[in-house]
């Protein structure tokens, strides 16, 4: 298995991890499709999303694959007035991930990051290992561990 700064940042620390694949081209898989592949609830399954505040500050929100990013909700739990995505063309300059293979740990920098609430009716979550085709599960106890994140109702459901 190929490891991924993700992954080593967790194994530094000595966290509790697991590690699944799934099949994939070279383009990046929708959430949704992902958690099919993998056999795993849409809910429990959580992709990384990277916005820029109107401060200018990269914003980094971790959210349910069946669900939307509510951006006036986000940017209030920021203390932010507002919040876009960034290009996808800047996100491996910002990340040091592509996309599909965004995870929030591991970044070239450290980016204020939010977790939807959501995460915290599961004993794991999953979510990027830093690859396409490559996802991790982690309780949040390990992930807060590991580096500071905010929990927070950032989302809104679609199914």
């Amino acid at each position: 298995m190929q490891k991924t700064n993700a992954i080593r940042i967790i194994e530094q620390a000595k966290l509790t991890y697991s590690v699944q694949t799934y099949p994939h081209g070279k383009e990046a898989v929708d959430g949704k499709t992902v958690a099919s592949l993998l056999g795993q609830n849409e809910h429990q399954v959580f992709k990384t999303l990277v916005t820029i505040a109107n401060t200018k500050e990269y914003l980094v929100f971790v959210i349910p694959v069946c669900s939307e990013l509510d951006k006036k909700q986000a940017a209030k739990v920021a203390q932010v007035k507002s919040i876009d995505m960034i290009p996808v063309k800047d996100l491996l300059k910002v990340t040091g991930y592509v996309r599909g293979g965004c995870s929030f740990i591991g970044m070239r920098k450290t980016y204020r990051t939010f977790i939807d609430e959501q995460c915290l009716h599961f004993d794991t979550i999953m979510f990027s290992a830093g690859k396409i085709g490559m996802q991790l599960s982690m309780a949040i106890n390990d992930i807060q561990q590991l580096m500071p994140i905010t929990i927070a109702s950032i989302s809104t459901c679609n199914s």
